[in-house]
């Protein structure tokens, strides 16, 4: 079989040269990093605790 270098690939070649490319690049590619853990801030701890120990609200109107 001999190769030119001078052949320009069909489009469905170019297409599937390109999804290669994908599928090794994907393949290949380490995970993004996982987010760092934070602790929420004391504001939002202390409206947490704040929200679920008061009192409950009065019986709506009628």
């Amino acid at each position: 079989m001999s190769a030119r270098a001078d052949r320009r690939p069909s489009s469905d070649e170019a297409a599937a040269i390109a999804a290669a490319i994908e599928q090794f690049t994907r393949d290949t590619t380490a995970p993004p990093p996982e987010p760092p853990v934070t602790q929420p801030s004391r504001w939002l701890q202390a409206a947490l605790v704040e929200g679920v120990t008061r009192q409950p609200d009065p019986a709506p109107l009628p």
